[in-house]
This record gives C-alpha cells, sequence and structure tokens, in this order.
C-alpha cells in the first residue's frame, strides 16, 4: 500500500508541474466584451493541482445578433481534481459602484458558478491569500436564453474552491478577473 500511494502522488505531482497554465493564458481567446472593453478568456482546469478534468471553450457570432457566444463545457474527472473552469482579467477592473452582474446564457441543467477574483495568482489558482468569490448559476435544459441578474453581495468568498468564513466583503474597486467554472 505504501508503494501505491508514493506512485500515486508521484502521478499527481508529475500532473501539477505539466501543467501549463502559462501556455493556456497565451492561447487565450477573445470572445465577449465587459464594459465596452474584450475579455480575453483562457482555460484553468483542476490539471493546476494534478487533477484531470478537461475544460473545453470557443467563441463564434452569434446568426442573429452578430454578437458573440462563447461556449464553454467541461469533463470532470474526480480523481485528483474535480473543476473546470474558464478565466478572463478584466481590463480596468470593474467600477467602484457595482451592485450587481447581468449574465446571459443557455443552459443544459447544470448549475455553473460566476468567479470574480483580484486577480492574484498562485500555483494552485486564485492566491491563497485572497479569496474568489463565487455565485452560483443554476441552469435549465430548455435551450432558451436566460438571464440572471446577480447581486454582488450574493457572492460568496472561497479559498481553494472551498467557501470560507470571512467578514470581508467584496469590493468591486478590487475585481480584475472573472471566470465560470463547473465543479462538483
Amino acid at each position: 500500500m505504501k508503494n501505491f500511494l508514493q506512485l500515486f502522488l508521484m502521478g499527481q505531482i508529475f500532473r501539477v508541474m505539466s501543467y501549463d497554465r502559462a501556455a493556456n493564458e497565451r492561447n487565450s481567446i477573445t470572445g465577449l466584451k465587459f464594459l465596452g472593453r474584450p475579455l480575453k478568456w483562457h482555460r484553468l482546469d483542476d490539471g493546476v493541482m494534478g487533477g484531470r478534468s478537461e475544460t473545453l471553450h470557443s467563441v463564434e457570432a452569434s446568426s442573429e445578433s452578430g454578437s458573440p457566444i462563447l461556449h464553454f463545457s467541461g469533463q470532470i474527472n474526480t480523481d485528483g481534481g474535480g473543476f473546470c473552469s474558464i478565466r478572463a482579467p478584466i481590463t480596468g477592473g470593474m467600477p467602484s459602484g457595482t451592485r450587481a452582474l447581468r449574465i446571459k446564457y443557455i443552459g443544459d441543467g447544470k448549475t455553473y458558478k460566476l468567479l470574480l477574483s483580484d486577480g492574484s495568482k498562485s500555483t494552485f489558482g486564485p492566491s491563497r491569500r485572497s479569496p474568489s468569490w463565487q455565485a452560483d448559476i443554476p441552469t435549465s435544459k430548455t435551450g432558451v436564453e436566460e438571464t440572471s441578474e446577480i447581486m454582488l453581495d450574493s457572492f460568496t468568498p472561497s479559498i481553494i474552491g472551498g467557501p470560507i468564513t470571512s467578514d470581508s466583503k467584496l469590493d468591486p474597486a478590487q475585481v480584475q478577473e472573472m471566470g465560470f467554472m463547473l465543479s462538483l
């Protein structure tokens, strides 16, 4: 059993070391705009911590409106991880008076998360010292466009994917990155 555990841990370490986050960021794709500024989306999945989940994303023009459509999907593997996400830096950040975000989407019946962070990076995603802020986005399988308005005070602070207890409040002036995540 000890040898199996050592081999398992070595496999996890190898996957962490071989995950090329910088390449994912270099290969980002431009799609959608926030406050009139284009967002450049890159994938960040659990490979950053040795997991085996796969994130897919693409952008295409809508046949109806001509506005870009961002496609995000993922295959979650709970062996060593359990999340898929896409992230985009917000050039210039969010206005300090922001109280809510409105998003439009077509779902698949799963619950996704909208993520906001100060953009700090560590080996395991957002900095362990500053939380990311998450809000659930339940979706339906109707194939019809849905709209959600998510109040910033409803976001929950999280570190390494888990909620934390904190007296701090989400400060929109500190938000420098947004994302979407699918997790277990």
